[in-house]
């Protein structure tokens, strides 16, 4: 085998394709950053919205005008991110994946240089209007990178490498835990420092993406140009022969060609995209109304109330937790299936919310409960890693072809923000209306995601993109269901089968 080629689930891995999936995901790398870094600094960037407001006005500031900033500061995130997710489809058709992540790398570049000088400026408008580019880089790269890393991988990796988009978000995460303590940048003065070194992926980013390739696949569907898809997926696959590959795109261009251009009303009116649709959008309320952001936006408080020492590093502990039972899944998802894992992260989910509600309840009468409560949240933690983490962020870009794919992606990705928007909006009022027993609400969700996955939510293992189109314009929900329980793993796919024929 050439050298800078290796063997990975039976695929040849070539160096080029390597650097095209590590500088896709260096954009979710961001978006976990930038989710975990407003946390540490609070007090810190408060006390400089106080700061600003004396030197402006010659008083302090009001308390609920510094609650409402601070609320802004926060939530503005997630308004950036909803509007530019429904960009994701039209931008990637206009610009192509590649240079659309090269220019949406600008709103990063932008975003965290406002936050970086926010404090030298003393303006908290600009850490504001930071925050908004920021989230609105970050809804363009969280369509963007799914549909450029499932574009372009073998459909054997095409799941494992899809979990590596959710593994990067939440190694973001964590760094920005640990670059919050106070010991590092978590301090009164290095905290703009803390927010601004958010650039530096972005100028990685905008580095490396000249050496990949476009995504062939959007290069032949969508712009016609053979002789470019051709070449690169030379590149990709290390193949001077790609006949197999060009016949299965051609397979699909042939069918996309014959449907209409899909808008996103239309993934509701049509039959044919109307369930596929429906799953994506609860695949990706699965993720975000499981309670997760509940536990990553308030941990440290919830360690607090829990009895523990040291909060902080508690949280950094789950921060852990969550990385690497990330990689666990980056193993099990092409062994186990997507759906399987989705059901098994559910059921662990529910069952530790349920232990958590318990332990804070029982809290003030039996004191060693606190430890049942930590164990709790680092299992509903590493349960969220195994299925609702990583699956419905590629799921979408499986359950649709070439066609529908960027309005679902555009769709999907507009509901995860919406949902994160109001956990994060909303968790604090319940929390305080309902006490400890704030888990059950979440454990409830949770049993009804599990029920309607095991449902309704098919089987992708395997299968190229347009037998699992097949499986929704063919069979009955029911139907669908009994082949994917029945289906033999072993038997080649419609690739395997293109592959002989081209040889032959």
């Amino acid at each position: 085998m050439p050298a800078g080629f290796q063997q990975l689930g039976g695929e040849t891995v070539t160096g080029t394709f390597a650097l095209s999936v590590f500088t896709a995901v260096l954009g979710s790398l961001q978006f976990g950053y930038n989710i975990g870094v407003i946390n540490a600094p609070q007090k810190m960037i408060e006390a400089d919205y106080n700061a600003t407001w004396v030197q402006r006005h010659g008083e302090p500031i009001p308390l609920g005008t510094l609650t409402s900033l601070w609320s802004l500061s926060v939530a503005i995130f997630s308004i950036g991110g909803m509007l530019s997710s429904f960009c994701v489809g039209f931008v990637s058709e206009w610009l192509g994946r590649r240079k659309a992540m090269l220019i949406n790398n600008l709103f990063a570049f932008i975003g965290g240089s406002l936050m970086g000088l926010s404090k030298l400026c003393r303006s908290f408008e600009m850490m504001i209007l930071g925050r908004f580019v920021i989230g609105a880089y970050c809804g363009l790269a969280s369509g963007l990178t799914p549909m450029y890393v499932g574009e372009i991988a073998p459909t054997s990796l095409r799941g494992a490498l899809g979990t590596l988009h959710q593994l990067a978000i939440v190694t973001g995460i964590l760094i920005a835990q640990i670059l919050g303590l106070e010991a590092l940048l978590g301090s009164e003065d290095l905290w703009p420092v803390l927010l601004g070194i958010t650039v530096l992926p972005t100028v990685l980013q905008m580095a490396l993406l000249p050496f990949c390739p476009e995504s062939p696949r959007f290069l032949y569907i969508v712009r016609c140009q053979e002789h470019l898809a051709k070449r690169g997926l030379r590149r990709l696959t290390g193949r001077q022969e790609v006949g197999d590959l060009l016949t299965e795109m051609k397979e699909e261009k042939r069918k996309m060609d014959m449907e209409r251009k899909v808008s996103i009303l239309e993934l509701f009116r049509s039959p044919l995209y109307r369930q596929p649709i429906i799953i994506s959008i609860l695949l990706q309320l699965s993720q975000q109304l499981s309670g997760i952001n509940a536990i990553f936006y308030y941990s440290t408080s919830i360690f607090m109330k829990a009895g523990v020492q040291s909060p902080v590093y508690a949280t950094i502990g789950a921060g852990v937790v969550n990385c690497a039972f990330t990689v666990v899944s980056l193993f099990l998802i092409e062994k186990m299936g997507r759906r399987t894992l989705h059901m098994l992260g559910l059921g662990g989910m529910c069952i530790c919310a349920l232990i958590m509600t318990m332990a804070l309840a029982l809290l003030e009468t039996v004191p060693w409960m606190s430890y049942i409560c930590m164990l709790a949240i680092f299992g509903f933690v590493a349960f969220f890693e195994v299925g609702p983490g990583p699956i419905p962020w590629f799921f979408v870009a499986e359950l649709f072809s070439q066609g529908p794919r960027p309005a679902a992606m555009a769709m999907a990705g507009f509901s995860n923000w919406t949902a994160n928007f109001i956990i994060g909006m909303g968790f604090q009022y319940i929390a305080d209306l309902c006490g400890p027993y704030v888990f059950l609400i979440f454990a409830a969700l949770l049993f009804f995601f599990l029920i309607f996955t095991f449902f309704r939510v098919p089987e992708t293992r395997g299968k190229t993109f347009d037998q699992i189109a097949a499986n929704f314009s063919g069979h009955s929900a029911g139907g669908m269901m009994d082949m994917d329980m029945d289906m033999d793993l072993d038997k080649p796919t419609e690739l395997d089968y293109l592959g002989e024929e081209s040889m032959n």
